[in-house]
C-alpha cells in the first residue's frame, strides 16, 4: 500500500482491497482529501448540508452541523477509494455495496450521542422516549427486525386483501382464489394472476383504492388469483418444478371452471418468472392455454440482476446448497422469511433500516400505520430445495435463457414458444429488477406482439399506480429496439397510470361478453372458504 508524504491518511478500506488500487491514482485520492479537510478545518460548518437527514432544525448548530460535514468528506472519501480499485466489475460492485452499508450504518443520525433531535426529544419528554426506545429495541430483537410499522393496525381479510371472491380450490403448495364479478356483464376470457411465492399475494389488493384485482374485475374480468402457501419445515423438499407444476394446474384448473381453451395470464416478479417457465413447459407439449400474458416486473434474462448480484456467486449458492439445499446427502432447510425481509431492506438501509431505528429506538416513537410496509414485513419461508435451484440455475449461471438448457417438468423450455400477445411492464427506479433488464425479455420471447411499457418510481410503487390518484408517469414506444436505451430515446411520456393502457391492451384479447356468472367454481369445483383464503393468513415459521 502506497503512503502519502506528509498528508496524513484519511478512512480507508480493507488492506487487501486498498492494495488493489494504483499508486498513482491512490496518492491522487490521498492528495485531494488532504486538500478537502484542509478546507474544512477552516470553516467546519461549511456549505448548505442537503441531506435529508441531517435538515432537522434541531441540526442547525454548529457543532452538528462540523459533524455532519466531517462524515460526508469521509463518506465520499471512501467511495472514491471504492471506486477506485483495480479489479472487475462484480468485485468493485461488492467492495462499494459494502462501503455503502458501512456508511449509511455510521450516519452520525443513528446514534444517541450525535443526533440533537433525539437529545431534544429526551429532554422533552423527561427521559421517557429513551425507556420507550429501549423497550422497542428489545421488541424488534426478539423478532429479528426492525419494525416499520404498526402491525396491530391491521388484518388480512379485514382491512386488506378484501376484494369479495372465494376459494374454489387449493392443493398442497396453492389455493385459488376466483373473484366476485363488479359489472353486469363480463369478457369470457378469465384473467390468472401469479403473484411470487417470495412475497404474499396481497399486494395487488392491499386496499380498494389500489388494487389492481378490485380494478381488473370493474374493467369486467373474471379474475382469479394463485395465493401460495407459506412453506413450513414440511415443505423443504419442494422444489422448483412443483411450483411450475402448481401454475401449470392453475391454468388447467381455471380452463376448466371457465370452459375456455385460452385463458389470460398475468405474472408478477418471480410470479412471472414461474408463469413464462411454465408456459414454455405446456408449449414444449404444443399445448398454448395463454390468449395473452402479462408479466410485470420481471426477470427471464439474469445477464444483469441489479444490485442483488452481490449476494450471488459460486461460493455463496454452494453454501446455501450445502446448507439448505440438501447437498451432498444433507437435508434440505428453509430460507427463513425474516431473512429475506432483512436483505431487501437493507438494500434500501436508510429509508427502511435506519430511518425507523433512529424514530423508533433513539427518539422512542412508535412507527405509524403503513399498509405497504404491513405487506412487506409480512413474511414467507422458502423451501431450500427450490431456492437453491433457482439461485444456481437462474441467478448465477442464466440457463433459463438458453432454449432447451434446463429440463423442467419432464420437458426442454424455450421461452421462444411461447405463442400469444404479451404486455412487458418494467419501473424504471426498480433496485430489485432492472428495468433494462426486464427489456431483454423482448428477445428471449418471440411473440410478434410484444408490448413494453416503463413507469415510474420502483419495484412495487411503480406497479401499484391506480389511475384515480394520477400520479407519476409512464413511458410508451410500440417500436422495440435493439437494447433499452434505444427504446427510451424513441418513447413518449405519458402522465399518470399504466393500467389504462394495460386495459386498452387486454380488452380486445379477451373474447366476447357474457353475462356475469351467479356463483363461484362450477359443479366440480365449489367454494371452500371465502377470500382471502387460509394460506395467505399463515404467518412464516421457522
Amino acid at each position: 500500500m502506497v503512503k502519502s508524504q506528509g498528508l496524513g491518511k484519511g478512512p480507508s478500506l480493507a488492506p487487501q482491497h486498498m492494495a488493489l488500487i494504483p499508486p498513482e491514482k491512490l496518492l491522487e485520492i490521498e492528495q485531494q482529501y488532504a486538500k478537502d479537510l484542509a478546507a474544512l478545518w477552516a470553516n467546519p460548518t461549511g456549505s448548505e448540508i442537503k441531506d435529508r437527514r441531517f435538515l432537522g432544525e434541531a441540526w442547525q448548530n454548529p457543532w452538528s452541523q462540523a459533524t455532519v460535514n466531517f462524515y460526508l468528506l469521509n463518506s465520499k472519501h471512501l467511495l472514491t477509494l471504492a471506486d477506485a480499485v483495480d479489479s472487475d466489475a462484480k468485485a468493485r460492485q461488492r467492495i462499494r455495496f459494502s462501503i455503502e452499508q458501512m456508511i449509511d450504518a455510521m450516519s452520525p443520525s443513528n446514534f444517541l450521542a450525535t443526533n440533537p433531535e433525539a437529545h431534544q426529544r429526551l429532554i422533552n419528554t423527561q427521559g421517557e422516549s429513551l425507556r420507550t426506545g429501549i423497550l422497542n429495541a428489545l421488541q424488534d430483537l426478539g423478532k429479528g427486525k426492525v419494525s416499520q410499522t404498526d402491525e396491530t393496525a391491521f388484518e388480512v381479510g379485514v382491512n386488506m386483501a378484501t376484494t369479495e371472491g372465494a376459494v374454489v380450490y387449493q392443493t398442497k403448495l396453492f389455493q385459488l382464489i376466483q373473484y366476485k364479478p363488479l359489472t353486469e356483464q363480463v369478457y369470457e376470457r378469465p384473467y390468472l394472476m401469479i403473484p411470487p411465492c417470495i412475497n404474499k399475494y396481497y399486494i395487488l389488493d392491499l386496499q380498494p383504492a389500489s388494487s389492481v384485482v378490485r380494478y381488473l374485475v370493474e374493467q369486467g374480468h373474471t379474475v382469479y388469483l394463485v395465493s401460495w402457501k407459506n412453506p413450513d419445515p414440511s415443505m423443504a423438499n419442494t422444489t422448483w418444478d412443483d411450483y411450475i407444476g402448481g401454475a401449470i394446474n392453475a391454468i388447467e384448473t381455471v380452463q376448466a371452471i371457465s370452459a375456455q381453451k385460452q385463458i389470460n395470464i398475468l405474472g408478477f416478479c418471480m410470479g412471472g418468472t414461474i408463469t413464462s417457465t411454465a408456459l414454455a413447459v405446456l408449449a414444449a407439449r404444443d399445448i398454448h392455454p395463454a390468449a395473452s400474458l402479462t408479466l410485470l416486473t420481471t426477470l427471464l434474462d439474469f445477464t444483469d440482476t441489479g444490485i442483488l448480484d452481490v449476494f450471488v456467486d459460486e461460493q455463496s449458492v454452494q453454501l446455501r446448497e450445502n446448507s439448505i439445499g440438501g447437498k451432498n446427502g444433507g437435508q434440505c432447510g428453509m430460507l427463513r422469511g425474516v431473512e429475506l425481509a432483512n436483505t431487501f431492506s437493507f438494500l434500501r438501509p436508510n429509508d427502511l433500516v435506519w430511518n425507523y431505528v433512529v424514530d423508533s429506538y433513539l427518539k422512542g416513537n412508535s412507527p405509524p400505520p403503513f399498509d405497504l410496509l404491513y405487506w412487506n414485513g409480512d413474511s414467507t419461508n422458502l423451501p431450500g430445495a427450490m431456492y437453491v435451484w433457482y439461485l444456481r440455475h437462474l441467478y448465477l449461471q442464466n440457463d433459463l435463457k438458453v432454449p432447451d438448457k434446463l429440463t423442467i417438468c419432464g420437458e426442454k423450455v424455450d421461452l421462444g414458444k411461447i405463442k400469444c400477445p404479451i404486455y412487458l411492464y418494467a419501473s424504471r427506479e426498480d433496485h430489485i429488477v432492472p428495468w433494462w433488464s426486464a427489456y431483454a425479455s423482448t428477445k428471449l420471447l418471440k411473440s410478434a406482439k410484444i408490448h413494453f411499457v416503463l413507469g415510474a418510481s420502483g419495484h412495487i410503487a411503480g406497479v401499484i399506480n391506480p389511475p384515480a390518484k394520477n400520479k407519476r408517469n409512464y413511458w410508451s414506444n410500440p417500436k422495440l429496439a435493439a437494447n433499452a436505451d434505444t427504446w427510451f430515446e424513441g418513447a413518449k411520456e405519458i402522465p399518470g397510470s399504466w393500467w389504462p393502457d394495460w386495459a386498452k391492451w387486454l380488452a380486445p384479447l379477451s373474447g366476447k361478453l357474457k353475462p356475469a356468472p351467479k356463483s363461484y367454481g362450477n359443479t366440480k369445483y365449489k367454494m371452500i372458504e371465502k377470500a382471502p383464503g387460509s394460506y395467505v393468513k399463515e404467518k412464516a415459521k421457522d
